[in-house]
């Protein structure tokens, strides 16, 4: 089970931005492994201190993080944080850290020292789902134009920064010296230069490409969730990596189901006659249609829970409600002889009103539904 970003951070869940922030810097500063070469467990910590912090200091992260917990970002595709690689981790400092280091520590993709990989530029795509694929989870297949190296392209080295990417320097700060680095500024970091490629690449040695893309898109996903699908973005030139996908969720209404967290609600209008003597009607629900018995004597307001014919959860604690909320209908006109017979019931003791204390209010049932 992985461990709470709370605690790899030594914070409460009620911290502040500021102090989410000041423990990050301390945790960077104590298992940095410019401090700690060679220590595999400090390594380890100060990238699990690293991925918290990228979760914990976005304000929509955290929402998501405190509401589902690590489901928010596992599964297929994720939603962000998990598996950041030392380019994430150390592209973080600049707000950290401000310009106490300069450009960057030492250490990118091999700690003490290596070249940085190039990451190429993510793209962005909506992809809009039906109430049955939100409920369920679907894989989609999408076709996205992203830009792929061309075949035929070579690369020499960069002669200002000799393949490494980066220009490195030696700062005095108040921890020691420590080696900082910044983007070389010939190469954008990529360690290369283009030495041949073909006419329909463009500068970089890139071609646009349509590329089919599959999506694993889990249950429970929200209107306006991100997911990510890594290395699906457009490359990188050179001996880069590439961007990422995004892909944002947009939900289709549903005609008659209305979505609230992982639960739905119904609206089903039945007759008097169906009130009074009971009825057997049909209905709308994920995967079809069921069947609901209406017991007789069945007052408007009612609200039937159908168990588990809901959303399923996206944090996998099994699946939301579907709740039948019953309006008898009054009709707005009626002939001669149905009005005789409601004036006779009008002093008939089974058409008065007598609620039992089990019939709650309609200010209790809105507290219970957001209790």
């Amino acid at each position: 089970m992985k461990e709470d970003y709370y605690e790899i951070l030594g914070v409460s869940k009620g911290a502040s931005a500021v102090e989410i922030k000041k423990a990050y810097r301390k945790k960077a500063i104590e298992y940095h492994p410019d401090k700690n070469p060679g220590d595999v467990k400090a390594e380890e910590m100060f990238k699990k201190s690293a991925e918290a912090y990228e979760v914990l200091g976005n304000p929509d992260k955290r929402a998501k993080y405190d509401q589902f917990g690590h489901a928010a970002f596992d599964g297929s595709g994720g939603f962000g944080g998990g598996g950041m690689n030392m380019d994430d981790i150390f592209s973080q400092f600049g707000d950290i850290f401000g310009g106490a280091f300069g450009g960057g520590f030492s250490g990118f993709g091999g700690f003490g020292g290596g070249q940085r990989r190039a990451k190429g530029s993510n793209l962005r795509i909506r992809v809009k789902l039906t109430l049955e694929e939100v409920a369920n989870g679907v894989e989609k297949k999408v076709k996205v134009r992203r830009k792929l190296q061309a075949d035929g392209v070579t690369y020499k080295t960069c002669p200002t920064c000799n393949g490494t990417g980066q220009i490195a320097k030696i700062t005095n700060t108040i921890l020691g010296r420590m080696q900082t680095a910044t983007t070389c500024t010939t190469c954008g970091g990529a360690g290369q230069s283009i030495d041949k490629k073909p006419s329909d690449a463009d500068a970089q040695g890139l071609k646009v490409v349509e590329e089919t893309v599959s999506i694993k898109i889990p249950a429970g996903v929200e209107d306006g969730m991100q997911l990510k699908v890594t290395g699906k973005g457009n490359d990188a030139p050179g001996n880069g990596i590439a961007g990422d996908l995004l892909v944002a969720i947009e939900t289709v209404e549903h005609d008659t189901l209305k979505r609230e967290g992982d639960n739905l609600h119904y609206d089903l209008y039945i007759s008097i006659p169906e009130a009074v003597l009971g009825s057997s009607k049909e209905i709308d629900a994920i995967g079809g249609k069921v069947r609901i018995k209406l017991e007789p004597g069945l007052q408007s307001g009612k609200i039937l829970r159908l168990r588990g014919k809901g959303i399923n959860s996206l944090n996998g604690y099994g699946a939301g409600d579907l709740l039948v909320h019953v309006n008898v209908w009054t009709p707005k006109s009626i002939n001669k002889e149905q009005k005789e017979f409601f004036e006779r019931m009008q002093d008939d003791e089974n058409f008065v009103p007598r609620p039992e204390k089990s019939d709650k209010s309609f200010f209790e049932k809105v507290k219970d539904m957001f209790s």
